[in-house]
Protein backbone atom coordinates (compact mmCIF):
# COMPACT_ATOMS: atom_id res chain seq x y z
CA UNK A 1 0.00 0.00 0.00
CA UNK A 2 2.97 2.45 1.12
CA UNK A 3 4.25 1.85 -2.25
CA UNK A 4 1.05 2.49 -3.95
CA UNK A 5 0.73 6.00 -1.75
CA UNK A 6 4.42 6.96 -3.25
CA UNK A 7 3.24 6.17 -6.80
CA UNK A 8 -0.02 8.72 -6.66
CA UNK A 9 1.65 11.19 -4.83
CA UNK A 10 4.96 11.25 -7.76
CA UNK A 11 1.54 11.26 -10.46
CA UNK A 12 0.13 14.42 -8.82
CA UNK A 13 3.37 16.12 -8.28
CA UNK A 14 4.61 15.47 -11.97
CA UNK A 15 1.53 14.49 -14.07
CA UNK A 16 -0.99 16.78 -12.58
CA UNK A 17 0.75 19.84 -10.67
CA UNK A 18 -0.79 19.91 -7.57
CA UNK A 19 0.71 22.54 -5.22
CA UNK A 20 2.97 22.11 -2.97
CA UNK A 21 0.66 22.44 -0.12
CA UNK A 22 -1.69 20.43 -1.35
CA UNK A 23 0.89 17.96 -1.62
CA UNK A 24 1.72 17.92 1.19
CA UNK A 25 -2.07 17.69 2.58
CA UNK A 26 -2.90 14.27 0.44
CA UNK A 27 0.59 12.80 1.87
CA UNK A 28 -0.56 13.59 5.44
CA UNK A 29 -4.05 12.13 4.51
CA UNK A 30 -3.00 8.91 2.69
CA UNK A 31 -0.77 7.75 5.54
CA UNK A 32 -2.90 8.42 8.11
CA UNK A 33 -5.65 6.40 6.16
CA UNK A 34 -2.81 3.52 6.02
CA UNK A 35 -2.34 3.88 9.61
CA UNK A 36 -6.23 3.11 10.45
CA UNK A 37 -5.87 0.16 7.88
CA UNK A 38 -3.15 -1.30 9.72
CA UNK A 39 -4.78 -0.84 12.95
CA UNK A 40 -8.01 -2.46 11.64
CA UNK A 41 -5.80 -5.46 9.76
CA UNK A 42 -7.11 -4.43 6.37
CA UNK A 43 -3.74 -3.02 4.53
CA UNK A 44 -3.65 -5.46 1.86
CA UNK A 45 -5.31 -3.42 -1.22
CA UNK A 46 -7.02 -5.51 -2.34
CA UNK A 47 -8.73 -6.32 1.07
CA UNK A 48 -10.73 -2.64 1.41
CA UNK A 49 -14.19 -2.38 1.23
CA UNK A 50 -17.26 0.22 2.14
CA UNK A 51 -17.76 -0.83 5.16
CA UNK A 52 -14.02 -0.38 5.91
CA UNK A 53 -14.21 2.96 4.53
CA UNK A 54 -17.12 4.27 6.33
CA UNK A 55 -15.74 3.01 9.74
CA UNK A 56 -12.32 5.42 8.26
CA UNK A 57 -15.34 8.41 7.77
CA UNK A 58 -16.70 7.81 11.63
CA UNK A 59 -12.95 7.21 12.66
CA UNK A 60 -12.37 11.10 11.33
CA UNK A 61 -15.65 12.38 13.15
CA UNK A 62 -14.33 11.14 16.01
CA UNK A 63 -11.08 12.87 16.07
CA UNK A 64 -12.95 16.11 16.21
CA UNK A 65 -12.14 17.33 12.63
CA UNK A 66 -13.55 20.51 10.75
CA UNK A 67 -16.17 19.21 7.99
CA UNK A 68 -13.86 20.36 5.80
CA UNK A 69 -10.67 18.95 6.99
CA UNK A 70 -13.25 15.37 6.78
CA UNK A 71 -13.83 16.23 3.19
CA UNK A 72 -10.50 17.11 1.83
CA UNK A 73 -9.31 13.43 3.39
CA UNK A 74 -12.12 11.73 2.10
CA UNK A 75 -11.23 13.43 -1.62
CA UNK A 76 -7.91 12.47 -1.22
CA UNK A 77 -8.72 8.37 -0.75
CA UNK A 78 -10.81 8.75 -3.38
CA UNK A 79 -8.53 10.02 -5.81
CA UNK A 80 -6.06 7.72 -4.80
CA UNK A 81 -8.31 4.93 -5.30
CA UNK A 82 -9.21 6.69 -9.13
CA UNK A 83 -5.71 6.45 -9.87
CA UNK A 84 -5.46 2.56 -8.79
CA UNK A 85 -7.81 2.21 -11.00
CA UNK A 86 -6.77 3.84 -13.89
CA UNK A 87 -3.74 1.83 -13.49
CA UNK A 88 -5.38 -1.69 -13.28
CA UNK A 89 -3.87 -2.44 -9.89
CA UNK A 90 -7.77 -2.60 -9.11
CA UNK A 91 -10.85 -3.83 -11.20
CA UNK A 92 -13.13 -2.10 -8.78
CA UNK A 93 -13.28 1.29 -6.68
CA UNK A 94 -14.40 0.94 -3.20
CA UNK A 95 -15.06 4.76 -2.86
CA UNK A 96 -17.37 4.80 -6.42
CA UNK A 97 -20.63 4.78 -4.56
CA UNK A 98 -19.56 6.61 -1.38
CA UNK A 99 -20.95 10.25 -1.22
CA UNK A 100 -18.58 12.80 -0.39
CA UNK A 101 -19.02 14.25 3.39
CA UNK A 102 -21.66 17.53 3.02
CA UNK A 103 -19.80 21.04 3.78
CA UNK A 104 -21.83 23.85 5.61
CA UNK A 105 -22.36 26.90 2.85
CA UNK A 106 -20.28 29.84 4.11
CA UNK A 107 -20.63 33.05 2.57
CA UNK A 108 -16.74 34.59 2.03
CA UNK A 109 -15.96 37.47 3.74
CA UNK A 110 -15.81 40.70 1.43
CA UNK A 111 -15.02 44.27 2.53
CA UNK A 112 -16.84 47.51 1.59
CA UNK A 113 -15.85 49.77 -1.28
CA UNK A 114 -15.03 52.12 1.53
CA UNK A 115 -12.80 49.95 3.27
CA UNK A 116 -10.88 48.86 0.24
CA UNK A 117 -10.69 52.47 -0.13
CA UNK A 118 -9.35 53.20 3.38
CA UNK A 119 -6.69 50.73 3.16
CA UNK A 120 -5.37 51.09 -0.27
CA UNK A 121 -4.58 55.09 1.44
CA UNK A 122 -2.51 54.25 4.41
CA UNK A 123 1.10 53.32 2.99
CA UNK A 124 3.51 56.13 2.96
CA UNK A 125 4.44 57.24 -0.60
CA UNK A 126 7.56 58.62 0.76
CA UNK A 127 9.04 55.39 1.68
CA UNK A 128 9.79 52.32 -0.51
CA UNK A 129 8.22 49.51 1.84
CA UNK A 130 5.16 52.23 1.53
CA UNK A 131 5.49 52.07 -1.89
CA UNK A 132 5.62 48.22 -2.06
CA UNK A 133 2.92 47.99 0.32
CA UNK A 134 0.90 50.25 -1.73
CA UNK A 135 1.32 48.21 -4.84
CA UNK A 136 0.85 45.14 -3.49
CA UNK A 137 -2.63 45.71 -2.04
CA UNK A 138 -3.22 47.58 -5.17
CA UNK A 139 -2.49 44.61 -7.57
CA UNK A 140 -4.59 42.26 -5.22
CA UNK A 141 -7.69 44.63 -5.08
CA UNK A 142 -7.12 45.02 -9.19
CA UNK A 143 -6.25 41.83 -10.42
CA UNK A 144 -8.35 39.81 -7.76
CA UNK A 145 -5.25 37.03 -7.50
CA UNK A 146 -4.18 34.65 -4.58
CA UNK A 147 -1.53 35.57 -2.33
CA UNK A 148 0.41 32.51 -3.80
CA UNK A 149 0.02 34.18 -7.18
CA UNK A 150 0.47 37.73 -6.35
CA UNK A 151 3.99 36.61 -4.71
CA UNK A 152 5.15 34.55 -7.81
CA UNK A 153 4.64 37.51 -9.87
CA UNK A 154 7.95 38.17 -11.83
CA UNK A 155 8.67 41.84 -12.69
CA UNK A 156 8.44 40.57 -16.61
CA UNK A 157 5.01 39.12 -16.36
CA UNK A 158 3.84 42.59 -15.94
CA UNK A 159 2.63 43.87 -19.35
CA UNK A 160 1.93 47.22 -18.58
CA UNK A 161 1.40 48.36 -21.98
CA UNK A 162 -1.65 46.37 -22.65
CA UNK A 163 -2.87 46.45 -19.01
CA UNK A 164 -2.32 42.56 -17.96
CA UNK A 165 -0.25 40.54 -15.89
CA UNK A 166 0.51 36.88 -16.23
CA UNK A 167 -0.65 35.01 -13.56
CA UNK A 168 0.80 31.64 -12.53
CA UNK A 169 -2.59 29.71 -10.72
CA UNK A 170 -3.00 26.32 -9.53
CA UNK A 171 -1.68 23.15 -11.15
CA UNK A 172 1.09 25.68 -12.31
CA UNK A 173 -1.91 26.86 -14.93
CA UNK A 174 -1.11 30.52 -16.51
CA UNK A 175 -3.63 33.06 -17.28
CA UNK A 176 -3.44 36.64 -18.65
CA UNK A 177 -5.29 38.76 -15.83
CA UNK A 178 -6.24 42.19 -16.66
CA UNK A 179 -5.00 45.03 -14.04
CA UNK A 180 -6.20 48.49 -13.67
CA UNK A 181 -4.45 51.73 -14.31
CA UNK A 182 -3.99 52.37 -10.54
CA UNK A 183 -2.58 49.08 -9.90
CA UNK A 184 0.23 49.85 -12.45
CA UNK A 185 1.16 53.53 -11.31
CA UNK A 186 1.42 51.97 -8.32
CA UNK A 187 3.87 49.57 -9.79
CA UNK A 188 5.70 51.44 -11.78
CA UNK A 189 5.96 53.62 -8.99
CA UNK A 190 7.55 51.24 -6.69
CA UNK A 191 9.78 49.90 -9.36
CA UNK A 192 11.16 53.44 -10.09
CA UNK A 193 11.86 53.69 -6.27
CA UNK A 194 13.34 50.00 -6.11
CA UNK A 195 15.61 50.74 -8.83
CA UNK A 196 17.05 54.34 -7.34
CA UNK A 197 17.55 52.31 -3.86
CA UNK A 198 19.55 49.28 -5.38
CA UNK A 199 21.48 51.91 -6.94
CA UNK A 200 22.41 54.11 -3.94
CA UNK A 201 22.66 51.74 -1.93
CA UNK A 202 24.31 49.00 -3.92
CA UNK A 203 21.72 45.88 -2.92
CA UNK A 204 21.92 42.99 -3.81
CA UNK A 205 18.45 41.53 -5.24
CA UNK A 206 16.14 39.23 -6.71
CA UNK A 207 15.77 41.13 -9.78
CA UNK A 208 13.54 38.95 -11.29
CA UNK A 209 11.20 38.84 -8.80
CA UNK A 210 8.28 41.86 -8.26
CA UNK A 211 7.88 42.09 -4.65
CA UNK A 212 11.05 41.57 -2.56
CA UNK A 213 11.51 41.75 1.17
CA UNK A 214 13.65 44.40 3.38
CA UNK A 215 16.53 41.85 2.67
CA UNK A 216 16.22 41.76 -1.10
CA UNK A 217 14.32 38.38 -1.75
CA UNK A 218 11.52 37.43 -3.21
CA UNK A 219 8.53 37.94 -0.81
CA UNK A 220 6.48 35.38 0.93
CA UNK A 221 2.66 34.88 1.58
CA UNK A 222 2.68 35.08 5.15
CA UNK A 223 4.85 37.60 4.88
CA UNK A 224 2.08 39.60 2.69
CA UNK A 225 -0.47 38.65 5.20
CA UNK A 226 1.24 39.83 8.06
CA UNK A 227 2.27 43.39 6.24
CA UNK A 228 -2.07 43.63 6.03
CA UNK A 229 -2.95 42.80 9.54
CA UNK A 230 -1.00 45.77 10.18
CA UNK A 231 -3.04 48.36 8.02
CA UNK A 232 -6.08 46.68 9.13
CA UNK A 233 -5.25 48.20 12.42
CA UNK A 234 -4.07 51.34 11.35
CA UNK A 235 -7.59 51.66 9.41
CA UNK A 236 -9.29 50.70 12.44
CA UNK A 237 -11.33 47.84 10.59
CA UNK A 238 -12.62 45.38 13.32
CA UNK A 239 -13.20 42.44 11.16
CA UNK A 240 -10.41 40.18 10.32
CA UNK A 241 -9.08 41.43 6.95
CA UNK A 242 -6.84 38.82 4.82
CA UNK A 243 -5.16 38.68 1.14
CA UNK A 244 -7.98 36.52 0.17
CA UNK A 245 -9.98 38.83 1.08
CA UNK A 246 -9.10 41.42 -1.58
CA UNK A 247 -9.81 38.69 -4.00
CA UNK A 248 -13.24 37.92 -2.28
CA UNK A 249 -13.95 41.78 -2.36
CA UNK A 250 -12.71 42.20 -6.36
CA UNK A 251 -14.93 39.16 -6.97
CA UNK A 252 -18.60 41.05 -5.04
CA UNK A 253 -17.75 44.31 -5.76
CA UNK A 254 -17.70 43.19 -9.98
CA UNK A 255 -21.31 41.14 -9.80
CA UNK A 256 -22.65 44.27 -7.28
CA UNK A 257 -21.43 46.62 -10.65
CA UNK A 258 -23.18 44.32 -13.25
CA UNK A 259 -19.76 41.85 -14.26
CA UNK A 260 -21.45 38.64 -15.79
CA UNK A 261 -20.55 35.54 -14.12
CA UNK A 262 -18.76 34.10 -16.38
CA UNK A 263 -16.18 36.38 -16.85
CA UNK A 264 -15.69 36.63 -13.27
CA UNK A 265 -14.95 32.90 -13.28
CA UNK A 266 -11.99 34.12 -15.92
CA UNK A 267 -11.23 36.63 -13.78
CA UNK A 268 -10.49 34.48 -10.68
CA UNK A 269 -9.01 31.57 -12.75
CA UNK A 270 -11.27 29.29 -11.38
CA UNK A 271 -11.76 26.03 -13.21
CA UNK A 272 -15.26 25.29 -12.45
CA UNK A 273 -18.42 27.69 -12.70
CA UNK A 274 -19.91 26.49 -9.74
CA UNK A 275 -16.99 27.70 -7.50
CA UNK A 276 -17.50 31.14 -8.75
CA UNK A 277 -21.25 31.45 -7.92
CA UNK A 278 -21.04 31.41 -4.62
CA UNK A 279 -20.66 35.25 -5.02
CA UNK A 280 -24.27 35.12 -6.48
CA UNK A 281 -25.33 34.39 -2.91
CA UNK A 282 -23.50 37.33 -1.61
CA UNK A 283 -25.15 39.42 -4.31
CA UNK A 284 -28.66 38.27 -3.73
CA UNK A 285 -28.16 39.09 0.08
CA UNK A 286 -27.20 42.82 -1.09
CA UNK A 287 -30.16 42.70 -3.17
CA UNK A 288 -32.41 41.68 -0.41
CA UNK A 289 -31.45 44.60 1.46
CA UNK A 290 -32.36 46.86 -1.50
CA UNK A 291 -35.55 45.52 -1.84
CA UNK A 292 -36.47 45.46 1.93
CA UNK A 293 -34.75 49.52 2.44
CA UNK A 294 -36.71 50.66 -0.26
CA UNK A 295 -39.94 48.31 -1.87
CA UNK A 296 -43.16 50.05 0.07
CA UNK A 297 -44.59 46.11 0.41
CA UNK A 298 -41.26 44.34 1.41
Amino acid sequence: MQDYIEKYLAHIEHDRNFSSQTLRAYRNDLYQYLSFLKEEGGNDIGNVNRLLLRRFLAFQKKQDYSKTTIARKFVAVRSFYKFLCREGILEINPVESIRTPKLDKKLPKFMTVNDAEALLNLPDLNTLSGIRDSAIMETLYSAGMRVSELVGIDVADVDFLNGVVKVKGKGKKERLSPIGNHALKAIQAYLDKRKLEMVSNKLCTDSKALFLNNRGGRLTERSVARMLEKYVKKAGIYSKISPHTFRHSFATHLLDRGADLRSVQELLGHANLSTTQIYTHITTERLKEVYDKAHPRA
